[in-house]
């Protein structure tokens, strides 16, 4: 059993902890080695796109820390709120406001901040929330299922202006796997995957550029200039590290061959310089978080512990493998971040926010089997 403090409360899971702090540190390293080149470029020196990261996560450890010490159970009160405001700052960046929004960034000052990432866990939190209001009611199509389905289509609307189909797509399978994992019917979810197909391929059909990238995906050869450059790259990076990698600091492709190096192709660069040996290491940490965060979720007081756990494991092993996939070439280039390695404030931020959730969880199980 957990230490209990004078609150009710346990100590958060050490393990998570452990598990975080090696993703983070491995994210910084990596970064910092993908984007030297193009800080110097650039900034002029090789540490100013680690230095705003670090930025970040120390603001992100702050938030993680609050939200750590906070009861979720408090969350039931205020989700759609946190909804709301999330997709209105979404919603922002479509108007013309110069100077503050450019169609998916908002600039506060000094501050850049992406409202998608916010609009990820503020849905997080309101589908986990109104799974637990609903009971068993989620088996049922038209007052479970169809709520979830009108919310998730008016949000995936204003994420497809940014334009951020990969967000897109991420929504739903983290929408989706949260209604099975909360008891919702296999046959319902099918229909609604088989209506939603149709949807994605208009989607990106509507958009020459997301069509072009569909057709580099399945032949990148006949695309090796244009839209099949950066996975062609990318696979070379992976190769050429071979078993064990050409050393930290030592990839090649970083050298400008592979275009985002520092952002949606930062596993890239970590695969060449750590090898196969080291991808495993790196893919072997996100495993883990995964299953600290089931064994969190299976540990929880209630309903709505058990599916903040799972909703916020499930959307991180998502979007890591996302972006690997893309890395390997097995998926179509989505943009989506690598958590805790790809150069972005808001996602690193809201990355560890959604760890503190997970650590509130923790703070109030049962204990650990």
């Amino acid at each position: 059993m957990q230490p209990v403090d004078d609150h009710g409360a346990g100590a958060a899971d050490r393990g998570t902890i452990l598990v975080v702090s090696l993703l983070l540190l491995a994210g910084l390293l990596a970064l910092y080695s993908a984007s030297a080149p193009f800080s110097v470029r650039h900034y002029g020196s090789s540490l100013h796109l680690l230095g705003r990261q670090l930025i970040a996560a120390v603001a992100g450890l702050a938030v993680a820390f609050l939200l750590s010490r906070l009861d979720y159970r408090l969350l039931r009160h205020v989700d759609v709120l946190l909804l709301g405001g999330a997709f209105g700052l979404a919603a922002l960046t479509l108007l013309p406001l110069r100077g503050v929004s450019d169609g998916r960034w908002l600039h506060l000052g000094p501050l850049d901040l992406q409202p998608t990432e916010l609009l990820k866990v503020a849905l997080l939190v309101y589908v986990a929330c109104t799974i637990e209001r609903k009971g068993r009611a989620i088996r049922d199509f038209v007052p479970g299922i169809l709520p979830f389905v009108l919310v998730l289509a008016v949000v995936s609307t204003v994420t497809l202006q940014q334009p951020d189909l990969g967000m897109v797509l991420l929504l739903c399978g983290m929408v989706g796997g949260m209604l099975f994992l909360g008891g919702a019917r296999i046959a319902h979810l099918a229909v609604l995957l088989a209506g939603g197909a149709p949807l994605a391929l208009l989607a990106v059909v509507a958009a020459p550029y997301r069509l072009t990238r569909l057709m580099a995906f399945l032949s990148p050869g006949s695309f090796t200039t244009s839209s099949g450059y950066q996975t062609l790259q990318s696979l070379v990076a992976i190769g050429s590290g071979g078993f064990v990698g050409r050393g930290l600091g030592a990839s090649r492709a970083k050298l400008f061959y592979l275009p985002q190096a520092h952002s949606d192709f930062v596993f890239s660069v970590a695969a060449e310089e750590l090898g196969l040996v080291g991808s495993c290491a790196l893919l072997a940490l996100f495993a883990a978080l995964a299953w600290r965060a089931v064994c969190i979720a299976r540990e929880a007081p209630d309903a709505l512990g058990r599916l903040l756990a799972l909703g916020i494991g499930l959307v991180l092993l998502l979007q890591a493998l996302t972006n690997v996939g893309v890395a390997v070439g097995l998926l179509p280039v989505t943009g989506l971040t690598l958590p805790f390695f790809s150069h972005g404030g808001s996602s690193l931020v809201v990355t560890l926010a959604m760890v503190g959730l997970l650590l509130a969880v923790s703070r109030r199980s049962r204990g650990w089997a």
